[in-house]
């Protein structure tokens, strides 16, 4: 094995075991890829009328999608909805409008709007005070779309002054909204606005989605043969300078018993 003739050998074995193992590499990958969710969705913004409808709960692929959409304000419905987390272990309030869609296809259903954070309660109030104060806005807002939060009783009870809630939950809100008229639209999820955060607000912390990946297991069983094959390149290296060696051995046995016969019978002469 010593050899520079299976030296080179075992450097060719060792090249095309390396071949194999980027192609196992590259199997396993389109394995982990071949389903992904998650960011590759939801981060491509669509109009709100394209990812729900009202009345309907919104799709679990479509979670945390980015959205826009044209609205007007209900001023005198905000909400405070306390303990929410805004990244690094803040902790505060969000300020919760009811807004009315002017746009696409569902012009005139009624979506909830977390417009803003703050960790200040004091704050919070003030600033739910001033915007119930204020004329309806029109705003074009753009934000991630999410689902819905159950209530749990007596949790969000309305408690406090004014009224705080611990969760986002449409029931519990439209039991409190005015204009909603007869026949209302509404939809099952709320919007976390990016933009038009008002003042004395930060924006909601709204990162993507977790990526979530489940395994193509045809493609995990190709990686699995490439594998294989890499070790079985690099075993038939060793199988071959084996097997010549022990053809070399067989030689010298073969020679030594013929010099031995050819010695025997000049001795007999």
């Amino acid at each position: 094995m010593r050899r520079p003739r299976w030296i080179g050998v075992l450097l060719i074995a060792l090249i095309v075991a390396g071949g194999f193992a980027f192609l196992g590499r590259w199997q396993l990958d389109r394995a982990l890829q071949a389903r992904e969710v998650g960011p590759r969705i939801t981060e491509t913004t669509h109009p709100l009328d394209a990812v729900l409808t009202p009345g309907k709960a919104i799709a679990d692929k479509r979670v945390g999608q980015l959205v826009t959409t044209s609205v007007k304000t209900v001023p005198a419905d905000y909400m405070l909805v306390q303990g929410r987390d805004n990244g690094g272990g803040v902790r505060g309030w969000w300020i919760v409008g009811h807004a009315v869609v002017t746009s696409g296809a569902d012009a005139g259903a009624h979506l909830a709007v977390a417009r803003g954070f703050t960790p200040d309660k004091t704050k919070a109030i003030d600033v739910q005070h001033r915007l119930e104060a204020s004329a309806p806005e029109q705003l074009d807002l753009s934000g991630r779309i999410l689902p819905t939060e159950p209530p749990d009783q007596p949790e969000d009870s309305m408690s406090g002054n004014p009224p705080q809630m611990k969760d986002l939950a449409i029931a519990i809100l439209i039991n409190r909204w005015t204009e909603l008229g007869s026949n209302p639209q509404i939809f099952e999820a709320y919007l976390v606005a990016k933009n038009h955060v008002p003042a004395g607000l930060v924006a909601i912390y709204a990162p993507p989605p977790v990526q979530q990946r489940s395994i193509d297991w045809l493609n995990a069983f190709y990686a699995a043969e490439w594998v294989v094959f890499a070790g079985f390149a690099v075993y038939l290296w060793y199988r071959l300078a084996r097997d010549a060696w022990e053809r070399e051995i067989e030689d010298l046995q073969e020679l030594e018993e013929a010099s031995g016969q050819v010695a025997e019978t000049q001795k007999v002469d």
